[in-house]
């Protein structure tokens, strides 16, 4: 049964005529019949258009950190946009965005605003080519850094039986359009491997200019770092000289105030934030140290962007960051997240369902039908996603809404609650229950 009503339905063919595949993002694009459509949200809640109410695990794939329409940062917002919104010049919202940031995450010195992910990673891979004179890079399987060509390779839905083997993976391209002459510039590695890695660093590692990972992997359901992994990144790039960047996208202040710096207490040269620093605004920033940083300058490394900075983000982002920065934001998504973290292993356990639950409580996943441990992307096609994916389809259909893929992890926000969780619970059990015919 698909999950858009009729009215909903009829939205979204109004949506087709005018967006290709009615999205605006290919991550967006389930079906003609099951792509979700949004009338409305408030809290930790969003409505379609025929008036049906969804406890939202996705919140847009993970800016929504406070809940939706948060009137502390709205409020924010509309007194701001009064005193003007682009000026191509420094304005005191930004400035407070920058201090709190440093404040917050460790070992950050300076900061630079831009406006998406995407944005921010490839301009912090600029400023690493820029800073060490050379030109590869390195990331890992699986790990998703934005939409530009350096880094769009071999992510999660890439396919596994065109990416080699995993002492060296061969780059899988995610997009038509993508030069083949990129290939050059990227060498992918399997995530979690000391040894693999090393040899490779020992091999290239004076060629490589930076190490780009995501600490927890956001696209490959939420897959932790091995103990030692990041320590073990972290002291290979200072021996070639390379510059480590976290892509924080997902994870900075989402898992923590301070992010995965805090989390794993690793501090890389450069990280990059997104998502829940506006709580749905668009901004993004490019964090590091000083001496690095430095080099984002005229005639160095060029940065910019018009909408940098506009009073708009920068509003919502302060906002965002003081009232994390009173305390009261992550306790409760600590507690709601474990609660069904904990909840779906015992429910699984119960009905003698092999499984593995990944993540931390403010973003994790599940797999299913292995009890395997999982350390990399390709652990994860060990699982069996059809069955993922129609208990993922009965939850919808019965006002849960995940994210249908289940390499995509839930949210939480501080709005959820303890009855969120414990319907939540419910239906995940009623949903395993009627998967297995019980």
């Amino acid at each position: 049964m698909p999950y858009q009503g009729p009215k909903s339905h009829e939205f979204f063919e109004r949506a087709k005529k005018v967006l290709p595949y009615g999205v605006n993002s290919n991550f967006r694009y389930h079906d003609d019949y099951n792509t979700p459509v949004v009338a409305d949200a408030q809290d930790q809640y969003v409505f379609d258009f025929d008036g049906r109410k969804y406890i939202d695990y996705r919140l847009g794939f993970g800016p929504i950190i406070l809940g939706h329409t948060d009137p502390f940062v709205n409020g924010r917002v509309k007194a701001a946009i009064d005193h003007g919104i682009s000026f191509a010049s420094t304005q005191e919202l930004e400035v407070r965005v920058a201090e709190r940031i440093i404040d917050m995450a460790p070992g950050v010195e300076m900061v630079r605003l831009t406006n998406t992910g995407s944005e921010c990673t490839m301009h912090a891979l600029r400023l690493a080519r820029g800073y060490t004179g050379r030109d590869l890079v390195v990331k890992f399987e699986g790990s998703y850094h934005g939409a530009h060509d350096y880094t769009l390779w071999s992510t999660a839905g890439g396919n596994p039986e065109k990416v080699g083997n995993r002492q060296r993976p061969t780059a899988y391209k995610m997009s038509w359009g993508i030069p083949e002459v990129m290939r050059d510039l990227i060498q992918v590695l399997p995530f979690n491997d000391v040894e693999i890695l090393g040899d490779f660093l020992q091999e290239k590692g004076d060629q490589v200019a930076t190490i780009i990972m995501e600490p927890i992997l956001g696209n490959g359901n939420a897959i932790m770092p091995r103990p030692g992994f990041l320590e073990f990144v972290r002291e290979q790039c200072d021996q070639y000289g390379i510059l480590l960047i976290f892509d924080e996208v997902k994870t900075g202040f989402r898992i923590a105030a301070g992010g995965a710096r805090e989390t794993f207490g690793v501090i890389p040269d450069i990280s990059t934030y997104a998502k829940a620093l506006g709580n749905g605004y668009p901004i993004a920033a490019i964090g590091g140290k000083r001496e690095i940083m430095m080099n984002i300058a005229p005639g160095k490394v060029f940065q910019g962007g018009t909408y940098t900075g506009n009073t708009v983000s920068t509003a919502a982002a302060d906002a965002v960051l003081e009232y994390m920065q009173t305390g009261q934001v992550f306790p409760k998504i600590e507690k709601v997240g474990r609660m069904i973290m904990d909840g779906y292993h015992e429910i699984l356990t119960r009905h003698n369902v092999p499984h593995v639950i990944n993540g931390v409580p403010a973003m994790f996943g599940y797999a299913l039908m292995t009890d395997e441990p999982m350390y990399d992307w390709r652990d994860l096609h060990k699982a069996d996603w059809d069955m993922y994916e129609e208990i993922t389809r009965y939850m919808i259909e019965h006002g849960v809404l995940p994210e249908a893929d289940g390499l995509e992890p839930y949210f939480l926000c501080s709005d959820h609650t303890e009855e969120n969780a414990a319907t939540t619970l419910q239906v995940f059990e009623d949903g395993l229950k009627h998967v297995l015919g019980k």
